[in-house]
Parts: C-alpha cells; structure tokens; sequence
C-alpha cells in the first residue's frame, strides 16, 4: 500500500490559522511487511496508529517537501499516516473526522485540512470547507536554506493587537476569501497584507518585505507561507518564467521553483 499527501501553505497573508493551499509537491509512505522497530516518535507512525497497528508492518518514506520551511511538512506527515492507517482498517472517514483525529497531532486545522482534501480551504472549528480547486494567480515560492520551528514561530506572536491592526487584517481576509472564492487576481492582489502574524515573524523571513517593496514584472503580491520562512509570490498566468527567472537571480541562495496546486488532497498513490 502506497499513500501520498500534498505540500501545504497557510495563511495565505490574513487568513491565519483559517486559509490554506495544497500544492503538486508530495510526501510518500510506502506500506508493507515487517518485524523491524517501530519508531513511536515518528509522526507518520504515530497518525497511524490512530486506526491500526503499526506493529508487524514496513514503511518506506519518500520526502519531497522541505522541513521547516512553512510548507506544511508536518501536516503532511499526519495526513499520510490517518490515510495509510484507515485503508490498512478498512475504513473510510470523511476528511472532516480525519482532521478532528488529526488535530492533536497537527495543532494546526488549515494545513491539515488543505493536506486532506486538496485544492484550496477554510477551516473552523473542525470543519472543512474546500472552496476553489485553484488560486487566482500562478504561485512562484521563494524557499530559503533557513529553516524556521513553527513553535517558535508562534511565541513571536502578541497576545493582543490594537483595534487599527484587527481592522487592517480582518479587511484584507474578506479580500483573501472573496478572491478565493470568486477566483479574481485583483482581490487577491489587494488582500496582501497582513498585521496579525507577518510582521512579527519579519526578523526569520525578511525576504518577504523585500519582494513586497520590489515586485518582479508579472507579479501582483506576495505573503508569507505558514509562519515562514517561505514567501509565495502571486504571479499572473502566463509570466511565470519572467518572475521565476527574476527571483532566482535576485536570490541565488534559496530553492525557487513554481508550485502548480493540486486538486486532490492525501490518498493513495
């Protein structure tokens, strides 16, 4: 039994800890076999374990997503092993009960739920609502060698916010969402910006200012992917390779390459 889960980013600017995207980047578990050790610490095994035993069993990963990087590695994790593990129980739940399963894994309901059920989602108080099976722009992401905890990045945070941010970020989240929803690139271009969680993860994910002060030609915003330090970078359909071409000159540190979304969320391979 093989199974594959999608790379994931969150936020998407304002929709923190509620939008996110899964994109054509996959992790792979390959299930089989076995009488070796059983790593408790790993989180696919762990994710597994909620529907069967991973003891007398192989698993074979294959990783594509980078760690670290605020591209949804660990949601992935989870949401491979909650698939592997209801196929090997015969049983088929929902995506809704896979993330409510999920969650005390996880702790993060968006990339779960994008890692889930593909293409790009809402999420509250464990429910899933996958509204488009694309964005309204072409994605180009900016990957740094750097890596950033998504722990950490979360203690950067405030415990409160002046009611002028609340107002800023909560104006640019109905953008996000009636530019997902409607499919149009002007209100996604408008919706970035962000005042709840951005500016105080500036200090791990600084190229996010820089792009933002100096689009490249063909782009019409950024944000920053989950808590960082990743930035994706809107781009109109057909100047992918004008701002992909600009960016990698501009940082020839960092991994830059286009993520096309994908569809379809976990499942088998």
């Amino acid at each position: 039994m093989k199974v594959r889960a999608p790379a994931t980013a969150a936020n998407l600017g304002p929709g923190f800890d509620v939008a996110a995207v899964a994109f054509d980047l996959w992790n792979e578990v390959e299930v089989g076999e076995g009488n070796g050790h059983v790593d408790e610490e790993n989180l696919v095994l762990q994710a597994f374990s909620r529907f069967a035993s991973p003891e007398g069993r192989s698993f074979t990963f294959v990783e594509r997503i980078p760690r670290e990087r605020g591209l949804g590695s660990s949601a992935s994790a989870v949401a491979l092993g909650l698939v592997a593990g209801a196929l090997a129980a015969g049983l088929e739940p929902s995506a809704d009960e896979l993330l409510e399963i999920g969650l005390e894994l996880e702790g993060h309901p968006d990339n779960l739920a994008a890692a889930l059920a593909g293409g790009v989602c809402l999420t509250w108080e464990g429910r899933i609502a996958r509204i488009a099976d694309d964005l309204p722009a072409a994605v180009v992401a900016v990957i740094p060698q750097t890596r950033v905890l998504t722990a950490h990045a979360r203690e950067l945070l405030p415990q409160a916010v002046s009611h002028e941010d609340a107002a800023f970020s909560a104006a640019r989240a109905a953008l996000l969402g009636a530019a997902l929803a409607a499919g149009n690139p002007t209100l996604l271009a408008a919706s970035a910006a962000d005042r709840l969680h951005e500016p105080y993860r500036a200090d791990d994910a600084p190229w996010l200012a820089e792009i933002r002060a100096s689009l490249p030609d063909g782009a019409i915003g950024a944000a920053l992917s989950g808590s960082g330090p990743t930035v994706l970078v809107w781009v109109q359909r057909g100047r992918e390779d004008d701002v992909e071409r600009s960016l990698a000159e501009r940082f020839p540190d960092a991994d830059v390459r286009r993520l096309p979304v994908t569809a379809t969320g976990a499942g088998p391979a």
